[in-house]
């Protein structure tokens, strides 16, 4: 049960990222998908991911320990795409 509310969280969650950055510019797409990562991918799927692997492992521990490498390195991943947002450079090409 608690396995689909987290998939439906991160379903909903990807479509409504792609919707906000539908038709906009890049600076913005780095910016909603960084922070996308952040707020719903990172922690959801880390925690989906974990909970299988520790289930499929009959472990505990080792979802927690896999939950403790997923969600920093994504969250690094997150942070890295909104910074790459904040400081791009809109291009102003000029066209006669």
């Amino acid at each position: 049960m608690a396995i689909g509310v987290a998939l439906t969280v991160l379903v909903v969650g990807l479509m409504f990222a792609s919707g906000l950055s539908r038709g906009k510019t890049a600076k913005r797409k780095y910016i909603v998908w960084g922070t996308t990562i952040i707020l719903i991918i990172a922690p959801f799927f880390s925690w989906v991911v974990s909970v299988l692997y520790a289930i499929s492992q009959e472990e505990g521990f080792a979802g927690v320990a896999l939950m403790m490498l997923l969600f920093p390195f994504f969250f690094l991943v997150g942070l890295v795409t909104i910074l790459i947002g904040v400081f791009k450079k809109e291009s102003t090409n000029k066209s006669i």
